[in-house]
């Protein structure tokens, strides 16, 4: 079973912004849909994030860093590999797994067995009161693509979990590429209760919208009787179109804001949408060449440049 702190390159000491940090960087770098030809690297995605899964999870770290869970989240065996029957190294047989073959003289073996089950022997004799619990079952991780503009809008998602049943969720505030959610008791059945589900984001990408941050830009074309005169145009945005105002004398390359269009940011609020304006010329047009034909621009639009 492989060491988390290996799978992820960190250190037992890492900070949970570490930690966070190189999930973050070796799921793209392995992301599956990055990797189609690669089965090798969809294994080790896997890994990583189960990994990630058990440290993120404060509690499931400290019962790894005590050993009292392994690295896929199951209970160590507190015994390395003798157990209690058989001869030579358990507690049965003619044995003695201190060593020497007779008895073990001067040792309290209620200090060992303390140790061992963590709350000493009930009144019966047997190893009561401190019993570790029940393990879980697994956790079970998913991938969810979702459309930019359902990730701008935090708009509700359809999954369909292992066993059939299909839920919607809500996506978090400042979700991003690699971003997870947790559901607990969504995995698999174990003797302590239900796993979680590990819902993975995957952010897909626009035909025309593109991620700045927390904004979101798009070029939007315009004619250029509408960049000379001024107009009210339509523009799209992820939840629909809206009206914009183009003021007179626009040229290509002018960004105007629409506020509040963006993505959602962690503290509830949302960045901005960005439009860039892009003067579309038609191609040969003779009515357009013979309205211009003796005029010139004497401006150099160039200087700025140094040209």
């Amino acid at each position: 079973m492989a060491d988390p702190y290996s799978t992820l390159g960190v250190a037992r000491s890492a900070t949970e912004k570490d930690i966070k940090s190189a999930y973050r960087k070796l799921a793209k770098e392995l992301h599956p849909d990055r990797n189609k030809d690669n089965p090798k690297a969809s294994e080790r995605f896997s890994e990583v994030t189960r990994a990630y899964d058990l440290l993120s999870d404060k509690d499931k770290r400290g019962q790894f860093d005590r050993g009292e869970i392994d690295g896929d989240g199951n209970p160590a065996s507190p015994f390395g590999g003798g157990g209690f029957g058989g001869g030579g190294g358990g507690f049965g047989g003619g044995g003695n797994p201190f060593g020497g073959g007779g008895a073990a003289e001067g040792i309290d073996l209620s200090d060992l067995f303390d140790g061992l089950f963590g709350g000493g022997r009930g009144a019966g004799g047997g190893f009561g009161g401190g019993r570790r619990p029940a393990p879980k079952g697994n956790n079970v991780s998913y991938r969810l693509k979702v459309s930019l503009t359902d990730a701008a809008t935090r708009a509700p998602q359809r999954i369909t979990l292992s066993d059939g049943k299909t839920i919607d969720l809500k996506l978090p505030a400042g979700v991003e590429e690699g971003t997870q959610m947790r559901l607990a008791g969504k995995g698999e059945p174990g003797p302590g209760g239900n796993g979680d589900a590990i819902v993975t984001i995957t952010i897909e990408p626009h035909n025309f919208f593109r991620r700045d941050g927390d904004n979101l830009r798009v070029d939007l074309p315009i004619t250029l009787d509408e960049a000379v005169n001024g107009a009210k145009v339509k523009v799209p945005t992820a939840e629909g179109a809206v009206m914009l105002t183009v003021a007179p004398g626009s040229s290509s390359g002018k960004t105007l804001r629409l506020k509040e269009k963006g993505f959602s940011r962690k503290d509830g609020s949302r960045g901005d949408q960005l439009v860039t304006l892009e003067i579309d010329l038609p191609p040969a047009d003779e009515d357009l060449k013979a309205r211009l034909e003796g005029w010139r621009d004497t401006r150099n639009p160039r200087s700025r440049l140094g040209v």
